[in-house]
Parts: structure tokens; C-alpha cells; sequence
């Protein structure tokens, strides 16, 4: 390499000034191409618009044909939802109209329940209302407490199957007068029927204070004599006969009234029983007193069963049959109460 030494670079060369025509001629051209590119931009834009519109007249035409797709099926699913409307409707129609056939129906159902619960309750308190009428008899007239407990029970279980508000205040005036009749003192008619049987079953076996030949029974024939004359000294001995009496002499009856005094003995036992059903303590005691002085002076009080009998009429007359029974009033008004306002 040679070794030359570094040269300052040379000046540039002096450039001659332009002239003024030279100036005029650029302009011109310069407009010009100013000109050229806004027309190039113009044509670019116009293209490129053009090329926009297109594609917006393409994606307008798509969605248009999309929309009439959608506009068909919107028409046709709306056709299928007059059509599922108008059944629906005529469904709708058909069922309101079952409900007013179905309604009517209830009410004349509910008229009719309500005509056969006041006949039913009606029928119950008629059917009550002579049960009440009948124990009330039962007390009345023959002091029969035990039917009357059973009737009074029989109706408040005929209430209460009703289970009704309205039957409340009958119920208690039936419970008050149950009450008041099993309270009250009973008297055991069976009983005291059955002693008096007892002793009408045994009256033809007492024998008499008088007891005559004819009211034995007859020997056996071969018992007789044999012969006429011991036949007679037989009957002649029946003639007459010496009886020891003690205290008052006993009424002598011929044999054909001994059957008539047994008879009247029965009628009067059965009379006290008569008396007994129906509560009557006067006659009561009258039948027994004169079946008790019948057996003290036409029978042999010296026989056990005559003295047996003695006593046990004399028990019997000392009976209270004639209690103070308690009356039903109160369930029968309560009953006319309730039919007063019904």
C-alpha cells in the first residue's frame, strides 16, 4: 500500500441558480400529477364503493331470501297456532260447558241431599218422638222403668249416629232424664211375679182345716171290704167324726166347695200379681191380705206348706211396689222445642 497523505476532500461544485422559467414549467406538472392521483384516488374509491355495494346488494338478497324462509315458516307456524288455538278454544267450550252441566248437576245433588237430610231427620225425630211417647207410658201406666231406660238409650244412639249441632239440647235433656231414671228405686217385679207363681203352682196341694173323705182320694177296691156289711160300717163311720180343735173352730166346708175355695184363692194370687205389674199398692196388699185370712181360716195352718205359705204372703204384703218415678218431661219438650223451630 502506498503510504500518501490524507487529501481534504474538495468543495462541491457551485450549482447555478434556476432561472425563473425554469420554475413556471414544474408546476404544471406537479398539478398534473396532483390531478392524476386524486382522479386514481376517485376511480379507487368509485371501484371500490361499487365493489361494497355489491356485495352489500348480495348479503341484502341472502338475508331477504333468509327472510322470506323465515317469514313462510313464521306464517305457517302461525296457521298451525290458529288452528291449535280454534281447537283449543272448542276444547275450552266443550269443557265449560261440561263444567255448567257438571255444576248443575252438583246443585240439583246438593238440593236433593238436603231434601233427604230433613226428610232422614225428620223420619229420626218422628221415630224418636214416639219412642219417648212410648216410655213415657211405660211410666205411666205400669212403671215399667227398665223399658223406659231402653227406649230413652235406643234414642240417643239414634242421635248421636246423626251427629248433629242441632240435636245437642235433646240430647241433654234425654241424658238428664236417664239420669234421673237410673237413680230411682226399682223394684224386682220378676221376682216377686215368680213367688207369687210359686205359690198359685202349690195351692192345690194345702190341706184343708175341715179335711173331708171327699177330698182324699178313694181307696183302692181291692182295699174295700169284701163284703156288703164291712162296706157299710165304712160309710157309716164317715158320718160322723169327733176332730180335737184348737183355739178357734175352723169353718166346716162341704166337699163340693173346697174346689170353689181354691179357685178363689188362685184368682186372688193372681190378682196381687195383676197389682204388682201395674204398681198398685192398695190393691196389692188387699189380694194378699185376703189370700193370707183365706189361709188362716179354711186351711191347716198346722201343715208346713200351708204355714210356709202363711209367711211368705205376709213378706210379700210388706213390699213397696208403689215408688215415685221420675218422668221424661224434660226430653219432650225438649223435642217440641226443636220442632217449634224447625
Amino acid at each position: 500500500m502506498n503510504d500518501t497523505p490524507d487529501l481534504p476532500p474538495a468543495p462541491p461544485a457551485a450549482v447555478p441558480p434556476a432561472s425563473p422559467h425554469g420554475r413556471l414549467q414544474v408546476v404544471p406538472l406537479v398539478a398534473l400529477l396532483v390531478a392524476v392521483l386524486a382522479l386514481a384516488a376517485a376511480a379507487w374509491s368509485w371501484s371500490d364503493s361499487r365493489e361494497r355495494i355489491r356485495d352489500l346488494k348480495t348479503e341484502l338478497g341472502r338475508r331477504l331470501a333468509d327472510s322470506g324462509k323465515d317469514v313462510n315458516e313464521s306464517v305457517l307456524l302461525a296457521r298451525n297456532a290458529d288452528d291449535a288455538m280454534r281447537r283449543i278454544g272448542e276444547q275450552v267450550a266443550q269443557i265449560e260447558g261440561q263444567m255448567a252441566t257438571s255444576q248443575q248437576q252438583q246443585q240439583a245433588l246438593e238440593s236433593l241431599y238436603k231434601d233427604l237430610a230433613q226428610g232422614r231427620d225428620q223420619w229420626t225425630l218422628a221415630e224418636i218422638e214416639q219412642v219417648l211417647l212410648t216410655a213415657a207410658q211405660q211410666l205411666q201406666l205400669a212403671g215399667n222403668v227398665k223399658a223406659a231406660i231402653i227406649a230413652l238409650e235406643g234414642a240417643d244412639t239414634r242421635l248421636q249416629r246423626l251427629n248433629k249441632p242441632q240435636f245437642t239440647a235433646l240430647r241433654r235433656a234425654i241424658a238428664s232424664d236417664l239420669a234421673n231414671l237410673r237413680a230411682a228405686p226399682s223394684v224386682d217385679e220378676v221376682g216377686v211375679s215368680a213367688r207369687i207363681e210359686a205359690l198359685v203352682a202349690h195351692h192345690a196341694e194345702w190341706p184343708l182345716a175341715s179335711a173331708q173323705a171327699s177330698e182324699a182320694a178313694p181307696a183302692p177296691r181291692s182295699a174295700r171290704a169284701a163284703n156288703f156289711g164291712q162296706e157299710l160300717w165304712q160309710e157309716l163311720k164317715h158320718l160322723v167324726q169327733i176332730r180335737r180343735v184348737e183355739g178357734n173352730e175352723a169353718v166346716l166346708l162341704p166337699p163340693d166347695q173346697a174346689y170353689f175355695l181354691r179357685e178363689n184363692l188362685r184368682l186372688r194370687l193372681l190378682s196381687a200379681r195383676l197389682a204388682l205389674m201395674s204398681r198398685d199398692q192398695a190393691a196389692f196388699r188387699a189380694d194378699l191380705l185376703a189370700v193370707s185370712n183365706m189361709l188362716e181360716r179354711y186351711f191347716n195352718t198346722r201343715d208346713a206348706g200351708v204355714a210356709a205359705a202363711v209367711k211368705e204372703v205376709k213378706r210379700l204384703s210388706e213390699l213397696q211396689i208403689a215408688v215415685k218415678l221420675p218422668g221424661i218431661d224434660a226430653s219432650l219438650a225438649a223435642l217440641d222445642a226443636y220442632k217449634g223451630e224447625h
